[in-house]
């Protein structure tokens, strides 16, 4: 057996040789490009609308229609692949062809070309073409979200326009929300003027060391304090002529009368924080933010509310909206509970502190534009709405910020919102690094072992596989590959902090324990099969064990099929996409089993064949666990013991070992081997191991005598009766 692995493993090498050297000649290729052509603009733009000629400095191609004499430009047609290539999780970028406005709205989004694991014959493309028609009639002075918000239901006056995301594809939607609106802004910034031409990525940072103390006063006088007051002739003069004019009685009552004071403090400045907050407030504060986050204190005071009655906390306020430089940012509450230091007269004002998280690219250097909106309605039944907006501006003293630049990613949210699932992971992780560490202790009773990893597999099932979405896959390399070849950074992985955490973990077990730790433990699809086995057992279904000639040579498939995958992979992604097909992951795990009945066959049919020959897909067939095999060769640590008496003659192990991963001669493969513990168990049992119980006869102490366990054989010595 180990010299047909030794064989396995020169052969893979040589095809990863040979994949190596395809990413070497095609590395420095150019990322992928747009694929439209002028003749094919023509076809899906007819007349009357006219298509211009490409622009040289930005790609995109003016749309433009004949209005009498003249040809205005109507809007501005684009592939995103040309200016946001970010790539999905197959390392391919999304390429989207994008009809934008000359006022900055969406006339049209469509799909040209996707590699997505979850969008190729798993979900299908339905969904996700869905998804991309809601941005049709939205602009990017607007607020869009990923996500419904219960604030916003039934609200008029809303500013936020909010767009379904796809279950099971989050991550993918995120992805292609980014290079949506990233491609879009590139363009509105060069052809529309928004921004003034910057990069909204560049931004000046909060100097933490500036801190002075003051009185809420003296922060006024210093300018981080801004004040703006509404007065009630102010509001009825901008629903002057509309359904909302006069309205409001105590406005006619006293015109002069204040209708609203608004008070505005950038709270994550120290000289503000730590005057307004307690030391406690300020460092709970300071745990709550994200690097590059700002926290936004808005505090009104008056017969107007700026929250509403039916303010839900936590959320995106619907009677406030920041923008800065044209462009939208998100304020969303942060519901931090705390005293503030106010003068008397504001003691019962009505105030929230807002996060503008790292990624909206707020830059504290420049000005912040908030409006206030004002909705009146007239009428009972059928009543008629008009809003009006209120601005107010402020800014930043130079002195407590600082030029810095920083490229804030969108992925930062995407961590934030899934803290508690890493968290929860990272507990997960901390036990199973520990049990292995002290897997004596947990193997001296084959009870507590079985227990123990029978509980740990309904977990890497249950929430990190089924809820939490962390199946690591074979994609995933071929990610890497894809973005090696086209030249692109591995920054898309950050859009899967699950697979992040857990692809971490497992490269440095690798180093501790080799393959067996992430296909033994923490593979959801490895699991199900081993679960399904145990259910299998009681109910009377007794395992195949595959001789060792087959079994050596079915154990040389799952590496050449890792080889053709890699190989194939380096010349046609589409091919690749097939290939990887050979994982039932996706659809066991990540789709639950809704997909097309090939598909949901193929995976139900691996799961049976566990019941037959103890998870067969893991030892013949996985590319993913061929993978791991050979990087788990990094492993420096032979970290199960023997005796001198294994394999020369007891035959114990070998015979109990349900991966067939112990020689003759009592030696451990490594590479096949799953991590289970039940040769430590074995080992240290002076009931189950041979060498301790001859030991104990030769010594005359009294032995208990071996119970007969599932995988056991008649003779436990070859060669003794």
């Amino acid at each position: 057996m180990m010299a047909a692995a030794s064989s396995t493993r020169s052969a893979l090498t040589y095809l990863l040789a040979i994949a190596l050297s395809v990413v070497a000649l095609l590395g420095s290729a150019p990322a992928d490009a747009g694929v439209m052509t002028k003749e094919s603009m023509l076809k899906a733009f007819p007349s009357p609308l006219i298509v211009g000629e490409k622009a040289q400095d930005v790609p995109v191609w003016p749309i433009l229609k004949q209005d009498g004499t003249a040809t205005p430009i109507v809007a501005y047609v684009f592939e995103s692949i040309d200016l946001a290539p970010i790539p999905g999780f197959s390392g391919t970028p999304f390429n989207l062809l994008v009809m934008l406005g000359a006022k900055g709205e969406f006339m049209n989004v469509k799909v040209l070309s996707q590699h997505e694991p979850v969008f190729l014959d798993g979900l299908g493309e339905g969904p996700m073409i869905h998804f991309v028609e809601q941005y049709k009639g939205l602009s990017l002075t607007q607020n869009i979200k990923i996500g419904s918000n219960l604030n916003s239901n039934g609200k008029t006056g809303s500013a936020n326009a909010y767009i379904d995301g796809v279950a099971k594809a989050t991550a993918s939607v995120r992805i292609l929300n980014q290079s949506l609106l990233s491609a879009a802004l590139k363009v509105a910034r060069a052809k529309l003027g928004y921004a003034a031409g910057r990069d909204p990525d560049l931004v000046a940072r909060i100097r933490p060391e500036v801190f002075a103390p003051m009185e809420w006063d003296a922060l006024a006088s210093a300018g981080l304090i801004i004040k703006k007051t509404f007065r009630n002739r102010d509001i009825e003069q901008a629903f002057k002529g509309t359904v909302g004019e006069g309205l409001d009685d105590a406005a006619a009552r006293a015109p002069d009368d204040g209708f609203i004071d608004l008070y505005f403090a950038h709270l994550n400045v120290p000289t503000v924080g730590r005057n307004l907050l307690t030391p406690h407030d300020w460092e709970v504060l300071q745990r709550r933010l994200e690097p590059g986050d700002h926290a936004l204190l808005l505090l009104g005071s008056g017969r107007h509310s700026l929250f509403g009655d039916d303010y839900v906390r936590g959320s995106v306020p619907d009677r406030l909206t920041l923008h800065q430089q044209s462009l939208p940012l998100e304020i969303r509450d942060l519901d931090f509970d705390a005293g503030l230091k106010l003068p008397a007269q504001l003691q019962a004002a009505d105030w929230r502190v807002f996060r503008v998280i790292a990624p909206s690219g707020l830059d504290p250097a420049q000005a912040l534009d908030f409006e206030m909106h004002v909705t009146r309605s007239k009428g009972q039944f059928y009543p008629e709405r008009v809003s009006k907006q209120f601005a107010f501006g402020a800014r930043l003293p130079g002195r407590y910020f600082e030029a810095a630049s920083a490229d804030n990613k969108s992925w930062h949210s995407i961590w934030s919102a899934r803290i508690g699932e890493l968290a929860a992971l990272a507990v997960g992780l901390a036990v199973l690094a520990w049990a292995l560490q002290n897997q004596a202790w947990l193997s001296r009773s084959r009870r507590r072992l079985a227990y123990f990893r029978t509980a740990y597999l309904l977990f890497t099932l249950g929430f990190i596989g089924w809820y939490a979405q962390g199946q690591l896959s074979i994609v995933n390399i071929m990610a890497l590959l894809q973005a090696a070849i086209a030249g692109r950074n591995i920054g898309f992985f950050l859009y899967d902090p699950m697979t992040v955490v857990l692809w971490g973990f497992v490269l440095v077990t690798f180093f501790l324990w080799g393959r067996g730790t992430f296909c033994g433990w923490l593979c959801p699809f490895g699991a199900l099969q081993e679960l399904v086995s145990k259910l299998a057992w009681r109910l009377g279904i007794r395992q195949i064990r595959v001789p060792d000639r087959i079994d050596a040579r079915l154990k040389r498939v799952k590496y050449a099929i890792l080889g053709g995958i890699l190989v194939v992979g380096c010349f046609s992604v589409r091919w690749a996409d097939r290939l990887v097909e050979v994982e039932p992951f996706k659809t066991s795990i990540t789709l639950v089993f809704e997909r097309a009945w090939p598909f949901v066959l193929w995976a139900g049919g691996l799961i049976l064949l566990s019941c037959f020959v103890y998870k067969g897909y893991c030892r013949y067939l996985c590319p993913l666990g061929a993978g791991m095999g050979v990087v788990g060769r990094l492993r420096r640590f032979k970290w199960l013991a023997r005796r001198s008496e294994c394999g020369q003659p007891c035959q114990r192990c070998r015979n109990e070992c349900a991966y067939q991963a112990i020689g003759k001669q009592g030696d451990i493969d490594y590479d096949e081997c799953f991590q289970c513990l039940d040769c430590v168990a074995v080992y240290q049992s002076e009931a189950l191991c041979v060498p301790l119980i001859v030991k104990n006869r030769k010594s005359h102490r009294p032995f208990p005598i071996p119970v007969v366990l599932k995988r056991e054989v008649p003779e436990l010595i070859e060669g003794e009766a």
